[in-house]
């Protein structure tokens, strides 16, 4: 009998490590195309300057860029097929079993500082959003989505949450605050969890990702990696023969404008 229990568990092992073979953590880093980190753009603040500029000049979040490391920040990453036709949506077969079906995740988008936080917001379809003003002076909130769209004053200390909850589309959905007229984000919805947002250091994980050929997209809100050719992604070619697999660092090229 202790023969028969010790073969089935190592049955039940073999079967893990052959599911665990099928998906691989990948990580990567975007890097600035330059030798040195870009100025930061100051704001000409002609609305509320005394509480925008309260802790001194006000600086644009729309190129955030480390000085040290040259790391992007909020450079929208995700995998797609590895084809070039845009409307094919990722395969269900191919997402890992714990992912099919995640809980909902309600996003909050904030404006304390006459800037938009976060700036960018990468979401599911079936999640939820907020939009405070926990700042001191009112806001304005102009979002336009497929299926929704609003345009409305948020008084201090008011928020508004969507009637709907989010879909998956092709473009991300941009908002703006028309009271401050710098003021901008971008929310993009996507109808599977092979998506991520590089952090400060301009690096980002996706989790169980299926193993095989699949293409990975880097957009910034300014454009595509290497524009219109990007917009379709880059080949790559996953493998599960370790739990972690580390892509190329890339160097961000995008649009002139």
């Amino acid at each position: 009998m202790r023969s028969l229990l010790l073969l089935a568990a190592l049955c039940g092992i073999g079967s893990f490590a052959q599911a665990d073979e099928k998906y691989v953590t990948i990580k990567g880093t975007v890097k600035w195309n330059g030798e040195k980190a870009p100025d930061k753009e100051v704001i000409n603040v002609k609305v509320n300057k005394e509480t925008c500029c309260k802790a001194g000049p006000l600086e644009s979040s729309k190129i955030e860029v480390d000085p040290k490391n040259l790391g992007v920040a909020n450079v929208m990453v995700w995998l797609r097929p590895d084809e070039n036709d845009l409307k094919n949506s990722f395969p269900l077969d191919q997402i890992h079993p714990d992912l099919v079906k995640p809980k909902s995740k309600e996003h909050v988008i904030d404006q304390p500082k006459c800037q938009f936080e976060p700036r960018v917001t990468l979401a599911r379809a079936g999640d939820t959003l907020v939009v405070k003003n926990s700042a001191a002076i009112g806001h304005n909130v102009n979002y336009s989505s497929d299926i929704e769209s609003f345009n409305i004053n948020l008084p201090a200390g008011a928020e508004k949450k969507l009637d709907k909850p989010l879909e998956a589309q092709k473009s991300f959905i941009s908002f703006a605050c028309n009271m401050h007229v710098w003021m901008k984000g971008k929310v993009r919805v996507f109808d599977h969890p092979y998506y991520a947002l590089t952090d400060k250091d301009g690096k980002f994980e996706i989790k169980d990702a299926p193993v095989g050929k699949w293409r990975v997209v880097y957009q910034h809100e300014d454009g595509y990696h290497k524009g219109r050719e990007g917009s379709t992604g880059f080949p790559v070619n996953l493998k599960g023969d370790k739990k972690t697999m580390e892509l190329e660092a890339i160097k961000l090229e995008l649009p002139k404008p």
